[in-house]
């Protein structure tokens, strides 16, 4: 053999190994196979016994409060998804008038361009805390688990 081809044979079997070295590391670190390379992981939660329901709180419409250089109102729309238990849909259902108070309470404090820059998620952060402050207050049981917004708009 001439040196040019023992110097191809060599660089193929070093790339050869390399390329065995990167799948045998693949194949240890692989997700799948970390419980069985003797990795630990915390055990996953097993998934919630009780079915959730979800009960609707539809069209709540807010005035919003208005700016001082503004003539015109503006209103925001909100349907609210209630997350709750099949045991406790019922008394959710009956306390829908309840929550839509509460809500409009809360969200008429606003005006046009703070209710704009709000994201959902924080429509639905300031419903939850609302409700817990409001359920906690009345020393009442919160018939429901989250709240969630299902539909919002602000005109």
């Amino acid at each position: 053999m001439n040196s040019k081809a023992k110097l191809i044979a060599a660089f193929f079997g070093v790339a050869l190994l390399a390329a065995g070295a990167a799948g045998g590391a693949m194949w240890y670190l692989a997700p799948g196979q970390a419980g069985k390379a003797g990795a630990t992981e915390a055990p996953k939660k097993a998934p919630e016994k009780k079915p959730t329901k979800y009960v609707t709180l539809d069209k709540v419409i807010v005035m919003l409060r208005r700016a001082p250089n503004e003539a015109a109102a503006h209103y925001l729309s909100v349907d609210l998804v209630l997350a709750t238990t099949v045991e406790q849909e019922k008394q959710a259902k009956e306390h829908l008038p309840l929550l839509r108070s509460i809500v409009v309470s809360a969200l008429s404090t606003h005006t046009l361009a703070e209710a704009n820059a709000m994201t959902v998620d924080q429509y639905a952060a300031l419903l939850n805390q609302t409700f817990n402050a409001n359920y906690e207050k009345e020393n009442h049981e919160k018939p429901f688990s989250e709240v969630m917004i299902g539909k919002l708009i602000i005109e």
